[in-house]
Order: C-alpha cells, then sequence, then structure tokens
C-alpha cells in the first residue's frame, strides 16, 4: 500500500542495503531491518544488503575497499538505484563513496529527513524539518551532487563573481535560508512558551506520551479521547507506519467529578535520530520536558521493546526530561496476552491494548494517582 504523500512511479526505486557490523553491542540484524522499513516508507523496494564485519568504520569508506569493489560488481547482476548506508555518513566518505560506485548515495540519516519532510503538516514542523535539513545538507554538498562542481549559475544572490563556483553559491544560500529559518522558529517559540505558561498557570495536571515511533502513542491518545469525549475533531492522525505523527497536540481529558488532565503527544523516537532533528524539534519536545508526568509507550509484541525503551529514556535524558516520574504503558499487549488478562498492572507498569480501549480507564486512574501523589 503506497504511503501518504509519497508518488509513486511504475516501478518502485530499488535500493541496495549496505551495513558494518561493529560488534558493539548493538542489534545489528534489528537496525538492517529497520533501514528496510525506512527505505519502503520512502516508497523504495529494498532488493538485496551487503554487509561487512569490521572492528571500526573506514574512516574514508565507511567500508573496506574490497568489500565496495564487490558491491560495484554485484550491480552488475542486481541492479540498483540507490544505495543506502545503515549508518550517518561523514562528508569525506559520501564524496568517495559516490566517485567510486557512481550511484546515488543515502544515509540513515538522509532517509529519516526524507520522511520528516513528507509527513510534516504545521507551519512549525515543515520549518523545524527543513532547518535540519540544510544543517545535514551543508557539509555535504560536494558528494551530494555531480553538477554543484559547475561554474556559475544563478542561485538568487549576488554573484561575487563571474568566476564563482556554484558550490560556493548554493552554500550561501543555505546559509542565509538557515538565517530566515532560525528567526521564523525563534518567533513560534515564543508563541508556544506563552501558550505553555498559560497551561502551567491553569494548574492543569499534565502527561506526555513518549516513545518509539509506531508504538501507538497516538492510538493511545484517541483511546482515551474515545473514552472521555465525543468530539471526534479533536482526534489526531493514527497509521502503522513510522513517524505517522511530527506535530505535538495537547488535549484535555475530563474523567468526571472535577477531575481532569492534559495529555500530549509528542513525535516519536529511533535508533540513531539525527542529532539535527532533536535539536530542531527541541522546542516541539519541551511538552515532554515540561510534563508533570510521561507516558512511556512501548510496543509490547516487538521483541525489540527492551533496546526501544533504552533508546527513548537516552533521549529523553538528552533533553533534560530524564528525572521526571514515569509510567511504562506496554501496548499491544493482546497480541501476546488473552485479552482477558487485560488490563494487568504491575507498579508503575500497565500492559494493555488501546486500539481495543482495553486498559484506558485503568491508565487515567494511573496518571490521576501519579500526579496527585
Amino acid at each position: 500500500m503506497r504511503e501518504e504523500g509519497f508518488t509513486e512511479a511504475d516501478r518502485k526505486e530499488r535500493a541496495l542495503l549496505l551495513g558494518v557490523d561493529l560488534h558493539d553491542g548493538e542489534d545489528f540484524a534489528r537496525s538492517m531491518e529497520e533501514l528496510k522499513s525506512l527505505a519502503e516508507a520512502c516508497g523504495m523496494e529494498a532488493v538485496g544488503q551487503v554487509v561487512q564485519n569490521l572492528p571500526k568504520l573506514h574512516h574514508a569508506l565507511y567500508m573496506g575497499k574490497g568489500k565496495l569493489l564487490e558491491v560495484r560488481e554485484e550491480l552488475e547482476d542486481r541492479p540498483a538505484d540507490v544505495l543506502i548506508f545503515d549508518r550517518s555518513l561523514t562528508p569525506t566518505q559520501l564524496r568517495n563513496l559516490q566517485e567510486l560506485l557512481d550511484l546515488p548515495i543515502l544515509d540513515r540519516t538522509t532517509l529519516i529527513l526524507m520522511i520528516f519532510a513528507v509527513r510534516a503538516k504545521t507551519r512549525e514542523a515543515k520549518l523545524q524539518v527543513e532547518s535540519a535539513r540544510l544543517q545535514y545538507v551543508l557539509p555535504r554538498l560536494t558528494g551530494m551532487h555531480k553538477a554543484l562542481s559547475r561554474q556559475g549559475g544563478g542561485s538568487g544572490l549576488a554573484n561575487k563573481g563571474a568566476g564563482e563556483k556554484k558550490l560556493e553559491l548554493d552554500r550561501r544560500h543555505i546559509e542565509k535560508r538557515m538565517s530566515e529559518l532560525r528567526k521564523e522558529l525563534q518567533k513560534i517559540e515564543q508563541e508556544r512558551i506563552v501558550q505553555r505558561k498559560k497551561r502551567q498557570d491553569s494548574r492543569i495536571l499534565r502527561a506526555a506520551l513518549v516513545g518509539y515511533t509506531n508504538a501507538g502513542k497516538s492510538t493511545l491518545m484517541n483511546g482515551m479521547l474515545d473514552r472521555y469525549t465525543r468530539d471526534r475533531s479533536k482526534k489526531v492522525l493514527e497509521k502503522d507506519m513510522l513517524f505517522a505523527t511530527l506535530d505535538t497536540t495537547v488535549r484535555r481529558i475530563r474523567v468526571g467529578c472535577g477531575r481532569e488532565f492534559l495529555l500530549s503527544d509528542t513525535v516519536g523516537f529511533i535508533h540513531q535520530l539525527p542529532a539535527g532533528l532533536v535539536k530542531a524539534f527541541r522546542s516541539t519536545l519541551e511538552e515532554a520536558k515540561e510534563a508533570d508526568l510521561l507516558l512511556h509507550v512501548l510496543d509490547y509484541s516487538d521483541e525489540s521493546y527492551r533496546r526501544q525503551r533504552e533508546v527513548t529514556e537516552e533521549t529523553l535524558r538528552d533533553l533534560g526530561a530524564g528525572d521526571i516520574p514515569v509510567i511504562y504503558v506496554y501496548n499491544k499487549a493482546d497480541l501476546c496476552m488473552e485479552e482477558e488478562q487485560l488490563p494487568l498492572i504491575r507498579g508503575n507498569r500497565i500492559y494493555l491494548s488501546a486500539k481495543s480501549g482495553a486498559g484506558i480507564p485503568e491508565l487515567a486512574e494511573m496518571i490521576l494517582a501519579n500526579v496527585h501523589g
């Protein structure tokens, strides 16, 4: 099924995945599977993968030159339109790989940026994604497009001289646009600060949904709204896809008898989430930092949920939200347990099914008990 926002030609773009297993404690197989999902989310078809075991990454080529020459030979038998590497490439690596393999090169960070660019809906999210993309592109201009080395070319900026390279013009254009984006985002951030202060002054308890992408945060938000409100217009986008939701939404949940809290849904995290995106979305993610309570949503049916929990907790610490009280919400538990067993509550953990609604009332009571406690 075609992802929303992506146009699809008669034949999907064929992608060959390349990865290096450093045996550094990371779940390499899972990381490569996630890379395939990211490629598919960008409308590509993964036609295979080439992996190499190394003690450390090759400084200039990421992988060993011998392995890359094997890749070049393999491409003759198994053609691909694009090569995708499992980690972020340095500007030097990108340039050298482009010259050696003579195919478009993408890395994990670029894929995530591409998904974010399509999924961003609000003006703030679009500006944040553009800012992160330009920050990533700027030092990599020489390896991203052979045409950038051509002389001349108009970029809408005053030309310092007829002999100035197009690369320099593009660099100046990007730097100018980044400056404009910073100013626009600063204005939006000030508005967000005012809105946040109003909610703080209202003394209403605040809970924030956090967790790995596609763990079910939006489904849980909608489950709360289905249970406690009749207003369907308040519901958020809910889809089984990576990064379906980029925009932070805040909803008032009225449980009854004057008991209520604010519930915010934030952008999901992922392994190796680009630092530029975390920085660009920092003002949005402040909703989690300012919460009284975090609802850490985990996909209990995913065998990698423990690693995903570590990734989310690490990101929260980087945001300064590592000391906020947490309820661990083990979602999709109906796929691993009998539904009649749900909800199952153990301390600050609750096992439930946001999709069926089993456990929603119990979670609401836990939220109210924790924020009051």
